[in-house]
């Protein structure tokens, strides 16, 4: 930076304070790309091959379903499906969950009251569903 005899033109003085401002920033950008480049990284250092050719290895595979694989013509159970909306269900609650954290200090006694709120909803909830036995794989 370069030094001033006299004050410092307006506004040079918040440039000290960028790097500060934005350092926990970049130290979260830099585990935020370490850590999907570690799993190629181990994906390709650790990969092991089978050394024998299998049918099954031939067969298309698409979406999780092979398209030609014996015993296709089954279908799904309803627990499967209910198991996924009910993932998709206690997985979005976090986004509600995360910024309503953030803020608690800021909203006070009110946000605190809305928060437990909410997570007593989401517990009658999954008490319901455990006791119903929709967690249960069968």
């Amino acid at each position: 930076m370069v030094a001033f005899r006299e004050d410092p033109p307006f506004g040079w003085e918040i440039e000290d304070n960028v790097l500060s401002d934005w350092l926990p920033f970049l130290i979260y950008a830099l585990f935020a790309a370490a850590i999907p480049a570690s799993m190629l990284l181990f994906s390709f250092v650790f990969a092991t091959r089978p050394t024998t050719r299998t049918k099954q290895r031939t067969l298309p595979f698409e979406s999780g379903v092979s398209q030609d694989a014996p015993g296709l013509e089954r279908r799904f159970t309803v627990s499967f499906y209910l198991t996924a909306m009910l993932f998709i269900l206690f997985d979005i609650e976090i986004v509600f969950l995360y910024p309503l954290a953030v803020q608690l200090n800021a909203l006070g006694w009110f946000g605190f009251v809305e928060f437990l709120v909410f997570v007593v909803i989401l517990a009658v909830a999954y008490v319901y569903i455990w006791r119903k036995g929709a967690l249960e794989w069968r």
